[in-house]
C-alpha cells in the first residue's frame, strides 16, 4: 500500500457512543504518527464496518423509529426529539462515521490495496453507507469527498448521491464476482464469505431503487439478492458487557435507561397495536397469530438486561435481509403486474415467520401463525380486505404493513412513510406521532452540525427537518 497519512485512525478501532454524543470527543491521537503502511490492510475494514453500523442502527435509527410510530420518547432528550425538537448536533457522530469512519477507510481500502476481495467489500460498504446517508439527509456531501485537496466538497443532489451508490454497489458486485474468495477474520459481517457479499450489495441495489420508485431495476436487483435468512446482514452483539450489546439494551442500560420504549403506562406505540388483540387495528386474522410476535418486540424501557425478545443483550440487529428482499419483489412485481406476481414472495416471508426463525428461543414457544394467503384473501370482503378497497391495493397494503413489521430497528418503516404518504396514501401505515394525525410529519434529518460550521458551500442553516427530500416530493 501506498506511503499516504491517515486523517483518522478512529475507523480501526472505533468507539461507539451509539447516543447523541460526539465521536469526536476523546481522539487525542496526532493522526500524522500512523501511515498505511505500518498497518495491515485488512484492518481498516472492522473500524469501517462498525462505523457503518452507526450509521444503520446508531442513534438516527432510534429517531427515525420515533418518527415512524415504532417507538415513543418518554423523557429527557427523547421526549424532547419525539415532539420535533430535533437539534443539528443530534447528526454529528453519524455524520463523523459516514465520512471518517467509512468513506476515508474504505477509500483508503480501494485505492491501496491488491486484496481484490478486500476492494469489493470496500465498495459495497461505501455504497451502503452513502445510499443510506442520501435517504437520511437528502442531498449531502459525496462526488468531492474524499479528496485531501477539496476542504470544502459541494453538496450533492439526493438523486446523484443514490445513483452513485447504486454504480458503487455495482462495481463491488463486479469486482467480487471475479474475486478470489477467502476467510477474513477482520469482516464482522460475512467472514469473508463473496457469494453473502454479492447477495446484500444487489438487496441494497434494489433497496435504493425502490426509493427512487424505479421498481423495474428494484426487481432487476432483488432477483439475485439475498436468497436465505442465512445470508443476512446483521450486527451480531459480541457479549454483554457495555459497548459489546445489542445497541437499544446498551441504550436502556446506560444513563438514558427510561428515556424510550414501546410501551408504558398503559401507551403503546402503533406497532405494537398492530400486533395485540387488544386494539382493533391488530393484523390478526384466521390466517394470522401474532401473538409471539407481540411478546417479542415488547420493550422493558427500564432496563435493558430485563429484555428478552428484539432488544436483548446479544440478539442480533438487522441491516439488510431476506425479507426484506422479498418484499421489495413482492411490491414491485405487484405493481409492474399484478396480485399473483407479488404473492409467492409475500407468502415467502409467510413461511419464514411461520417456521418462528424470526424469533430466538425466549419466545418461539409462543403463539404464531403464518399460513399462505391466496389471492381471494384481497378481494373486498377478504380476510385482507374487509373495507373493500381496490384488490390490488389491498394486497400492496399488506406487503407495505408487513415491511413496518418486520422492519422494526431499520431505517425502513421511516423511508416507506415518506416514500408513500403523499403517492399513496390508501397503502401507506396510518400511524400518528404527538401532533396527531395531521401534517406535518418529519421528512429528513438535520444536518450535523459540525458540517454546517466547516464547510462554505453547506446551507447557511439546516432546512429544517419537515422539508421534504428530492425523491419524496
Amino acid at each position: 500500500m501506498k506511503n499516504i497519512y491517515i486523517k483518522s485512525i478512529l475507523a480501526l478501532l472505533i468507539i461507539f457512543s451509539f447516543s447523541c454524543e460526539d465521536l469526536n470527543e476523546d481522539i487525542n491521537a496526532n493522526p500524522n504518527d500512523i501511515l498505511t503502511t505500518d498497518v495491515e490492510d485488512k484492518l481498516f475494514l472492522t473500524g469501517a464496518q462498525l462505523a457503518n453500523i452507526q450509521i444503520q442502527l446508531g442513534h438516527l435509527n432510534r429517531i427515525s423509529g420515533m418518527y415512524s410510530g415504532q417507538l415513543i420518547g418518554f423523557s429527557s432528550l427523547y421526549a424532547n426529539i419525539y415532539g420535533y425538537a430535533l437539534s443539528t448536533v443530534e447528526s454529528n457522530s453519524e455524520w463523523f462515521a459516514l465520512y471518517v469512519g467509512v468513506l476515508n477507510n474504505m477509500r483508503l481500502l480501494q485505492e491501496n490495496s491488491t486484496n481484490t476481495q478486500l476492494v469489493g467489500i470496500a465498495q459495497i460498504i461505501e455504497g451502503h453507507a452513502f445510499g443510506t446517508a442520501a435517504s437520511l439527509w437528502g442531498g449531502i456531501p459525496y462526488s468531492e469527498s474524499g479528496n485531501p485537496e477539496i476542504e470544502d466538497p459541494v453538496f450533492d443532489s439526493q438523486t446523484s448521491v443514490y445513483d452513485a451508490a447504486i454504480a458503487k454497489l455495482n462495481a463491488g458486485i463486479s469486482t467480487l464476482q471475479s474475486a478470489s474468495s477467502s476467510s477474513i477474520s477482520q469482516d464482522i459481517y460475512f467472514g469473508g464469505n463473496t457469494t453473502k457479499w454479492i447477495e446484500a450489495a444487489y438487496t441494497l441495489v434494489a433497496r435504493f431503487n425502490l426509493h427512487k420508485k424505479n421498481y423495474s431495476a428494484a426487481i432487476s436487483a432483488a432477483n439475485n439478492g439475498i436468497s436465505s435468512s442465512s445470508g443476512d446482514m446483521q450486527y451480531k452483539p459480541p457479549g454483554t458487557q457495555s459497548g459489546d450489546q445489542n445497541l437499544f439494551a446498551t441504550i436502556l442500560n446506560g444513563s438514558r435507561a427510561g428515556d424510550l420504549g414501546n410501551s408504558s403506562g398503559g401507551s403503546e406505540s402503533y406497532l405494537l397495536q398492530l400486533l395485540s388483540n387488544d386494539y382493533s387495528i391488530n393484523r390478526n386474522n384466521s390466517k394470522t397469530d401474532e401473538t409471539a410476535r407481540y411478546g417479542y418486540y415488547k420493550i422493558n424501557s427500564s432496563s435493558g438486561s430485563a429484555n428478552t425478545g428484539i432488544i436483548a443483550e446479544t440478539e442480533p440487529q438487522n441491516m439488510v435481509t431476506f425479507f426484506e428482499n422479498e418484499l421489495i419483489l413482492a411490491e414491485a412485481k405487484a405493481r409492474q403486474g399484478g396480485i399473483s406476481d407479488g404473492l409467492p414472495h409475500l407468502n415467502n416471508v409467510r413461511a419464514w415467520l411461520n417456521s418462528g426463525d424470526n424469533l430466538n428461543d425466549n419466545h418461539n414457544s409462543g403463539g404464531f401463525k403464518y399460513e399462505a394467503y391466496v389471492a381471494s384473501d384481497f378481494n373486498s370482503g377478504g380476510i385482507e380486505n374487509t373495507d373493500g378497497i381496490d384488490p390490488k391495493s389491498a394486497f400492496l397494503r399488506e406487503v407495505i404493513e408487513e415491511r413496518y413489521v418486520s422492519g422494526f430497528g431499520m431505517h425502513i418503516p421511516y423511508n416507506d412513510a415518506r416514500r408513500l404518504r403523499k403517492s399513496d396514501s390508501a397503502i401507506s401505515v396510518p400511524f400518528t406521532l404527538v401532533l396527531g394525525p395531521n401534517p406535518p410529519y418529519p421528512e429528513r434529518m438535520p444536518y450535523a452540525a459540525s458540517e454546517l460550521n466547516s464547510n462554505s458551500n453547506a446551507p447557511a442553516e439546516d432546512p429544517g427537518i419537515f422539508t421534504k427530500t428530492e425523491v419524496n416530493q
